[in-house]
């Protein structure tokens, strides 16, 4: 069962799943990095304060070499004695000490990426699982360990082999020399050493780094099934997604056609559009769109129009551009402003009577509070006035009461 759960897993880690796993604390890890680090940082700090480590150093041996005849041991001089030792081994050991924190704490941050892991310090009950133990101690990633460990061994040996070779050619062994050039072999010794050291390890650290990030993304790959289910958990499930849409448009209709018999004009297509204007002097600095729609919607405000007499204007350009730029609930588009002057001044001079009634409407019906945004007032092209319709000459009537568009 579980390799057939392995085999059906052969898509790719998502992007939410690796960012889990990272908070879990479950990425690739390497201690040969922190170790590398480390000594690397320990090395830099050494060669920084190796001058003034051994003047120290030098300066406390010839104090107490050469008061040893004359030094006094006594609860007076001792502790003072011993506090001057402190301080100078502190001086050299501090600093090499804060390069090996600095070493561990960026080795940490680089297989991290320097992201916060508290998942890491939480107690886990698998961790005292007998049986799981005894798989991780005979699994593949424990032979491989063993084999990084066994490199790394083989790697020290050959590294203290060559060393040794190359150090006792030094003419310290085989020629007299003075007492301070003891201190420039112990020098260069200890950075050939070390210099050696990090190299073979940093090698050993970068393969096993790379089996470690291998071995990691093939355990956290999905199945096909897994890549669904989190698509539907972190985007929602698309069939309620397009219910929700479905009825926030539902809502939305029936609030525009609410306020379709409030409206001062409908401008169509006349089959494929309909738009409902409003503007009411004194409270609208422009007509405002109340309800607009295509193709069945319009057809919809059309007959409700008709249904309370509400004008109707044919102009196609005027109602495509209406349909396209105008915003519910917001003043049509600067474009249109000229256009619909026109249309409404047409509709006000042949329509008196309806606004009459319209008045007593909107005061029934409550009309809707002025909108957010506001444009300059829209004037009639030929009269500059914004209350009185322009004389743009008297449009034909068709049949079922709606206006044609104005010649």
């Amino acid at each position: 069962m579980a390799d057939d759960d392995k085999e059906s897993k052969t898509e790719a880690p998502s992007a939410k799943r690796l960012q889990d796993a990272m908070d879990k604390g479950q990425f690739p890890r390497a201690p040969e990095i922190t170790l590398v680090l480390m000594l690397a940082a320990a090395l830099g700090a050494f060669s920084l304060t190796i001058n003034t480590a051994t003047r120290d150093i030098t300066g406390l041996a010839t104090h107490i070499f050469s008061s040893l005849g004359s030094i006094r041991l006594d609860l007076d001089t001792t502790p003072t004695q011993i506090y001057e030792s402190i301080i100078v081994v502190a001086k050299v050991a501090l600093p090499i000490l804060g390069a090996c924190l600095l070493g561990v704490l960026l080795a940490g941050g680089i297989q991290s990426g320097f992201n916060l892991t508290p998942g890491v310090l939480g107690f886990k009950m698998e961790n005292l699982d007998i049986s799981q133990g005894l798989q991780r101690l005979w699994s593949k990633s424990t032979l491989v360990h063993a084999g990084v460990d066994l490199l790394k061994t083989i790697a020290i040996a050959l590294i203290l082999w060559t060393a040794a070779r190359s150090l006792v050619q030094d003419p310290l062994f085989s020629a007299p020399v003075e007492a301070s050039y003891l201190g420039v072999y112990l020098d260069r010794a200890t950075m050939a050493f070390l210099g050696r050291l990090i190299f073979a390890l940093g090698v050993i650290a970068s393969i096993s780094y790379w089996y470690e990030f291998l071995k990691s993304r093939s355990d956290m790959k999905m199945s096909r099934q897994e890549l669904k289910d989190e698509h539907k958990q972190t985007e929602g499930d698309g069939l309620v997604k397009g219910a929700m849409r479905r009825m926030a448009r539902r809502l939305m209709q029936k609030q525009m056609l609410a306020q379709v018999p409030t409206a001062d004009v409908v401008v169509t297509n006349p089959t494929h559009y309909a738009v409902a204007l409003r503007y009411e002097r004194g409270k609208d600095q422009a007509p405002i769109v109340l309800a607009k729609g295509e193709n069945q919607f319009a057809r919809r405000i059309k007959a409700l129009a008709a249904e309370h007499g509400v004008p109707m204007v044919e102009n196609r350009p005027v109602a495509r551009m209406l349909y396209a730029l105008g915003r519910v609930d917001e003043p049509i588009p600067g474009e249109l402003y000229q256009a619909v002057a026109e249309i409404l001044a047409v509709v006000y001079r042949s329509h008196r009577y309806y606004f009459y009634q319209l008045k007593a409407r909107r005061a029934a019906m409550g009309s809707k509070p002025k909108s957010k945004r506001q444009g300059p007032a829209v004037r009639s092209p030929k009269s500059g006035l914004s209350s009185q319709p322009s004389d743009l000459g008297t449009p034909d009537r068709t049949s079922n009461g709606t206006l044609s568009e104005a010649a």
